[in-house]
């Protein structure tokens, strides 16, 4: 069993947009975490009150003054606990977890005994989604074609690094391909992965155009972020940056 000691070491980053009824009850929770010494939330071009909520409940607050989707919140996120504290390890959360990321500890664990580099939490129970798992097997096929792993759950945002670990997966695929861009980076250059279940929770996404508008980024985005890693089409970048002319100092 992990030995979860209260030396503050760990800091807490929730992208959220639009979350202004969830977030109190995510940043409250976050600040019960052992170890964790700061919450900051990246206010990611909300319309409503999102960063004002998040900053009374206690949280530090960065705002995008435009949505620029998850990987350049959770980036800007990731820079600014830099700037408080370098050593901090990162447990990125959801913003819609409320009171559950209260249960995001065993997460924190394997990071700060020094067993993994990265743990990605598997909710231990599901909640039924409006879709029909089709990003979600997009994803996990991907992964473990390309790297061998093969992730239960491998869009789950809630995951716990390294600042090592994070810097070596920069710069993070875009928008909603970021997950699936993380596992495969790291799990390649050999970086410890470790799935860990958790009692948490988020909020279901339905049945409605609003739903199905975005599995479809979704799916756009993890297939891009796919792609990108196929050992054709990286080979073929390398090409083309080693074809291009060199400027003279």
């Amino acid at each position: 069993m992990s030995n979860l000691s209260p030396r503050s070491d760990t800091a807490v980053v929730i992208p959220a947009k639009d979350e202004g009824d969830r977030i109190a009850a995510t940043v409250t929770a976050a600040l019960r975490l052992p170890g964790v010494s700061l919450v900051l939330v990246v206010d990611d071009g909300s319309s409503d009150e999102t960063g004002r909520v998040a900053k009374a409940a206690g949280a530090r607050v960065v705002r995008h003054s435009r949505n620029r989707g998850k990987a350049a919140a959770m980036e800007s996120g990731a820079e600014a606990v830099r700037l408080l504290d370098e050593d901090c390890h990162l447990l990125f959360l959801d913003a819609d977890l409320g009171e559950t990321a209260a249960a995001a500890a065993p997460l924190i664990g394997p990071v700060r005994d020094g067993v993994a580099d990265m743990t990605i939490a598997t909710f231990a129970t599901r909640v039924k989604l409006g879709g029909h798992g089709v990003v979600v097997r997009v994803a996990r096929d991907g992964i473990k074609r390309l790297t061998g792993f093969d992730p239960a759950q491998p869009l789950n945002g809630q995951r716990c690094l390294t600042r090592a670990a994070f810097d070596a997966a920069r710069p993070l695929a875009a928008g909603f391909g970021v997950e699936t861009g993380l596992t495969i980076d790291l799990v390649r250059k050999g970086f410890r992965v470790v799935e860990v279940e958790v009692e948490m929770a988020h909020r279901a996404t339905g049945t409605d155009w609003r739903a199905q508008l975005h599995r479809a980024k979704q799916l756009r985005d993890v297939s891009r972020a796919l792609a990108a890693r196929e050992p054709t089409v990286v080979k073929a970048m390398e090409t083309i940056e080693g074809l291009r002319p060199q400027t003279r100092p």
